[in-house]
């Protein structure tokens, strides 16, 4: 446990703040007309990307499963370590700000690698953004935990979820924009680290 001031800023997140909603704002006001964002196809690679990143950091070759539901939910769901988790110096819990705040590395969208369908990598506060409802689970050696977000803005604390038998991240989200609605064949074999199952 430490002073959550002292945790300096990751290769990806700012761990000051939970919640930038101008970000999420200006991420729904830039991605949010018809054909922007990629389509929901995008937000699946955005969260693959992440997995891949996961298991690259690992030298190692991950799994990631795809599934879509026939409600229009989509599960992206990884055998990664999960989600950084930390306890503060008052102990309460508090998971990196993947979500609800912009990744640092993707700053200038020009400079941002492209994902498989030749679009920028804007990160995962993209998808939680542009989504009506996002359900990001994750799973550590030391615990895991739940939170919903909508449009980017979580609804409460985190919450504990039973342990599962390995570690990863499991994110759920339904969106409505409009684009490609699902990942290629091409998509799936597009990250080195990562092996992808569609369902």
């Amino acid at each position: 446990m430490s002073e959550r001031s002292s945790w300096t800023t990751t290769t990806t997140h700012d761990w000051r703040s939970d919640v930038d909603p101008e970000h999420l704002a200006d991420v729904r006001r830039r991605l949010g007309q018809p054909g922007a964002a990629g389509g929901r196809r995008h937000l699946i690679l955005e969260v693959l990307a992440y997995a891949s990143d996961e298991a690259h950091s690992q030298s190692r070759t991950g799994h990631a499963t795809v599934i879509l539901h026939a409600d229009g939910r989509v599960t992206v769901d990884d055998d990664g370590r999960g989600t950084d988790t930390r306890r503060d110096s008052d102990g309460r819990i508090v998971r990196k700000p993947v979500m609800a705040t912009a990744d640092v590395r993707f700053a200038d969208p020009a400079g941002s690698p492209l994902l498989p369908d030749g679009l920028p990598r804007r990160g995962m506060s993209t998808v939680a953004a542009l989504s009506s409802e996002l359900i990001h689970d994750n799973h550590r050696n030391d615990g895991s935990w739940s939170q919903t977000y909508r449009r980017g803005i979580p609804d409460e604390e985190l919450t504990p979820l039973e342990p599962r038998a390995r570690s990863g991240t499991s994110v759920t989200f339904r969106t409505e924009i409009i684009g490609p609605s699902a990942p290629t064949d091409e998509d799936r074999l597009a990250f080195p680290s990562l092996n992808v199952d569609l369902i």
